[in-house]
């Protein structure tokens, strides 16, 4: 068995697996070793990237190398493994390893759509808290707890919509910083970044609270959709997430009677009379509040 230890980043494998490549050395005799991994005590001398022979680079599609960069943010202890099968096994000509209908090409595409569904996640769900305006660094922070490693590549969806205001995104993992005109990424996440992003001093969440609790329309409550559609896992890390729990006991509760917030049910309000003419009820008695 070969160890084939990397820095645990895509181009850090790339290269490493085009120097496999070259050498002819086939999937199953291959233990990728990433950031942090250590090899067995009888595995062999790392892999040099530099080829030992000098068998040209195979030919690999474009579209190819880009699937398995996206897959490759996919966490899983294999993730590695599976890149390289797919890789090997499209260089010797057989390029069904691609597709969905394919033992591997399955595994491959549904990393792939777990992958766009946390970049969602990320986009959906981030709530960023204002600093105070005297504070120095970012105005906006947030905390963030993906499943996958989508940060890096799905961050730049905040620099398109909030302009020049500086933010920070921190995860348990890395963290992006937007200075207002260029992106910083860093792996892991320095800890005053994850400070920041962990504490905020919002002074307007008490003002959000307060909306999204008045708007909360129990009536409409189903459960499996709102988890379904908001996953639990996100709550904590959501300024209205605490008060999700509490609202749908309300609900249940027989809030849904009102089809309002409580609040909102216990104002007085004057019975309006009716102006048009009303069918009967099944009773035959005619309505007490129609015009005589």
């Amino acid at each position: 068995m070969h160890r084939a230890p990397f820095d645990g980043s895509f181009a850090g494998w790339r290269e490493v697996a085009r120097s496999l490549l070259q050498q002819g050395v086939p999937p199953h005799q291959v233990t990728w070793l990433g950031d942090g991994d250590r090899g067995g005590l009888f595995d062999q001398t790392p892999i040099s990237p530099t080829p030992a022979a000098t068998t040209p680079a195979p030919r690999i599609p474009k579209q190819l190398l880009e699937l398995l960069q996206s897959a490759a943010r996919f966490r899983i202890e294999d993730r590695w493994s599976l890149l390289y099968r797919i890789l090997w096994r499209v260089a010797q000509g057989d390029r069904a390893a691609m597709l969905p209908g394919d033992i591997d090409g399955s595994q491959l595409h549904k990393r792939l759509k777990a992958v766009r569904r946390e970049a969602h996640h990320l986009h959906a769900f981030l709530r960023f808290h204002p600093r105070p305006e005297h504070a120095e660094g970012p105005q906006l922070v947030a905390w963030h707890e993906p499943a996958h490693d989508i940060l890096a590549s799905a961050s730049g969806h905040f620099a398109e919509r909030l302009g020049r205001s500086t933010w920070l995104i921190a995860t348990p993992d890395d963290g992006v910083y937007w200075d207002g005109q260029r992106l910083h990424y860093q792996r892991p996440c320095p800890s005053e970044w994850q400070r920041l992003a962990q504490t905020p001093e919002d002074e307007g969440e008490a003002l959000w609270l307060a909306y999204y609790g008045s708007t909360f329309n129990p009536a409409r409550l189903n459960r499996s959709a709102l988890e379904t559609s908001l996953p639990v896992r996100f709550w904590k890390n959501l300024p209205e997430g605490p008060l999700i729990p509490r609202l749908m006991s309300q609900a249940r509760a027989g809030a849904q009677r009102d089809g309002q917030a409580e609040a909102v049910a216990r104002q007085g309000g004057k019975r309006i009379r009716h102006t048009h003419a009303q069918a009967p009820d099944v009773s035959g008695n005619a309505d007490p509040d129609l015009p005589r």
